[in-house]
């Protein structure tokens, strides 16, 4: 009989000390990655558990970083202390300080390694090359955005420089940030939570799904400033966001509700203008929201709405 398949990956986990985010992604030829590998904790840590990988480690590594306040390589130790096969394992693991460090055992399939430095831990077996570690290292270090945005520029590179051996199957990115919980309506502090199961190029997939998120997200944390008093700083998520992602129509529709609501009519015609035309179909919902009560009486908005 056969052994199951190994979980050959490369990966990255790394933390942000400025935004508080912590986080890991990963991509393998393997189903649904996204299930065994990355783990992550606000204000704790991020593991990312490989190879012969046993997931169990990933959470018993996160309460060690928590409840006995140990090193990751200390974490890494205790959680192999009395694993027989820990020399068929890869971890990676950093803490909310950014300290890091990672194990790749001596009986990992070549080729296998791994690199830390401050805030991060790169690894990877039945890799390429130990290139592939290399420029995600170098990919993460240059790279600029959001954490999410950083860790899957590092998958990209480690897979332009021939990433997993075996080819690509799956991929996922996991950030948690501290506060996020108190901050919006969800009450948890995950953020970005993304898993491509089974792709031809799963990296890529991964991608476009971030895009995604990216603009939903603009969207969910300009909702928390929904208040009068608190327009302004939602005017100012949407409006980046925007700058960004100039062709979204849901964007600019709420963007405009919260310059109306501000008292900037003339910006929020504007914006209602411009996501009508970038989606027809707002114009109902334009015509029925209260949000642009302050524009009852402007004739230029009954002709945008069609009214």
């Amino acid at each position: 009989m056969r052994a199951a398949p190994t979980k050959a990956t490369f990966s990255i986990v790394a933390t942000d000390h400025i935004t508080g985010e912590i986080g890991c992604a990963v991509q393998s030829r393997y189903f649904a990655v996204g299930n065994v590998v990355p783990w992550a904790r606000a204000g704790v840590g991020a593991v990312a558990t490989q190879a012969a990988g046993v997931a169990a480690f990933g959470p018993r590594i996160l309460e060690l970083l928590e409840r006995e306040r140990l090193s990751p390589g200390e974490a890494i130790r205790r959680a192999l202390t009395d694993d027989d096969a820990r020399e068929t394992r890869q971890l990676g693991v950093v803490r909310a300080d950014g300290a890091s460090a990672a194990h790749t055992g001596s009986e990992c399939n070549a080729w296998a390694g791994h690199r830390t430095g401050p805030g991060y831990a790169v690894q990877g077996n039945i890799l390429a090359g130990e290139s592939v570690v290399v420029e995600m290292e170098r990919a993460f270090v240059a790279s600029e955005g959001s954490l999410a945005e950083r860790l899957v520029a590092s998958l990209e590179a480690g897979q332009e420089a021939g990433g997993d051996s075996r080819g690509q199957q799956s991929a996922a990115v996991v950030v948690e940030r501290t506060g996020a919980a108190a901050a919006t309506r969800e009450g948890v502090d995950r953020v970005c939570d993304l898993r491509v199961d089974d792709h031809v190029t799963p990296i890529a997939e991964l991608r476009r799904l971030l895009c995604i998120h990216l603009r939903w997200d603009a969207l969910r944390r300009a909702s928390a400033h929904y208040a009068p008093g608190r327009y302004a700083d939602g005017i100012a998520i949407l409006r980046a966001a925007h700058d960004r992602f100039g062709d979204d129509a849901t964007i600019l529709y709420d963007l405009a509700c919260y310059e109306c609501l501000d008292g900037r009519a003339e910006q929020a015609l504007a914006h209602v203008r411009s996501a009508i035309q970038l989606d027809p179909g707002l114009r109902a919902a334009v015509a029925a929201d209260r949000d642009f009560a302050a524009l009852a009486e402007n004739p230029e908005f009954h002709a945008a709405v069609g009214s």
